[in-house]
């Protein structure tokens, strides 16, 4: 089988076997089965899912992180696991620079990341804790980019994420008759408040910045009973850490203030963060030479700049001292990432896959 066709195959099974955060039991058993018929070493873990692979020789080590994780939504109607982040391509595409370079003269290692629980914002952290960045000197990753940020064939050497936090809460107020408000304390209002206050949250015009309401549940099976008790999530992003955290304090004030205006209860709870990128100029620099080298100066992209986050850069804010970029492959991918029905041109797995294993050959040979 060539390598389009392998890349494809692995892109196949993944797809339609997806599984979620910290539950990847069967895709964790796929890779050790291709890396076992590929006679690549690697290691797994007894409490968390996941492995690390290794090719090539020296005490340096560059290393190329995969996530393998799906998202639970709603598709057509039933809510099940589904790879509309494209991590599975992620896994093909890594999976198939592995299949390019494992037979080349390598002088220094090259450890593959299969990381559990990206959309979890905690599998870096986890990967970390178990010594995936032993002796690792750079790291890339690598992603599909929807089409309103590259078309099919750019590839860009760097995608600068945004910083991400997200919180669960509860109302714990009291129900009441329809026909009697006076006697409960309505959580609708409550969740209605809540909206409106992060719509009036304001930092500077030149700041990009968000918080949003992202679940909210209350009431029953009885349209007369006013809902007392609620619980709702609150997602917040910023294009700069800093930014985040001052969010974070004003969304506590709010809340506090909430409690105070309705004499309810509101218990919550920040669950996950997700820092913006730090890019390291030489690791997107060697990224671009890559791209240049495989497709040409015509197809490289500008580094991205995008809203959405990504725990890869977990590995930076714990060692600063890594070098690191991720890759973005234009795809012609849409409706968008997290669409249901997300679909991408499967041209561009190949592509991914001969940029990334150019881009780490030419670190392990000439930096």
């Amino acid at each position: 089988m060539d390598v389009e066709s392998q890349i494809l195959s692995w892109f196949h099974h993944f797809h339609e076997n997806p599984e979620i955060s910290w539950k990847e039991y069967e895709t964790t058993n796929k890779l050790a089965e291709i890396l076992d018929e590929l006679n690549i070493p690697y290691r797994r873990f007894d409490d968390v899912t996941g492995l690390l692979a290794e090719i090539g020789e020296g005490e340096e080590v560059i290393a190329v992180r995969a996530d393998i994780d799906a998202l639970w939504q709603e598709v057509d109607g039933v809510f099940r696991a589904n790879h509309s982040c494209g991590h599975d391509a992620n896994i093909s595409m890594v999976l198939g620079a592995l299949l390019l370079l494992k037979d080349e003269k390598l002088y220094k290692r090259i450890r593959f990341i299969f990381q559990p629980a990206e959309e979890k914002g905690n599998g870096a952290n986890a990967m970390i804790d178990r010594g995936a960045l032993e002796d690792v000197t750079h790291l890339f990753g690598v992603h599909l980019r929807p089409i309103e940020e590259l078309p099919f064939g750019k590839v860009s050497p760097a995608i600068h994420h945004g910083a991400a936090m997200f919180l669960e809460g509860q109302i714990k107020g009291i129900d009441a008759h329809g026909a009697r408000p006076h006697q409960g304390k309505n959580a609708i209002d409550v969740t209605v408040a809540i909206h409106q206050v992060l719509k009036n949250i304001y930092f500077s015009p030149f700041e990009s910045y968000s918080a949003k309401l992202t679940k909210i549940q209350a009431g029953g099976e009885n349209a007369n009973i006013i809902p007392g008790n609620a619980s709702f999530s609150i997602d917040v992003r910023a294009a700069k850490n800093t930014i985040l955290f001052q969010m974070k304090d004003q969304i506590n004030r709010d809340l506090e203030a909430l409690q105070k205006l309705f004499d309810i209860e509101i218990e919550w709870e920040w669950q996950d963060i997700t820092p913006g990128a730090e890019v390291s100029p030489e690791a997107a620099q060697i990224a671009r030479e890559g791209i240049i080298h495989v497709l040409g100066e015509d197809k490289l992209a500008d580094e991205v700049i995008t809203s959405g986050s990504d725990d890869f850069h977990f590995y930076t804010i714990r060692y600063p001292e890594l070098k690191a970029a991720m890759i973005g492959i234009g795809s012609d991918l849409s409706p968008g990432l997290h669409h249901p029905n997300m679909t991408f041109n499967h041209d561009s797995l190949l592509l991914g896959a001969n940029v990334l294993a150019e881009t780490l050959s030419r670190i392990s040979k000439n930096y």
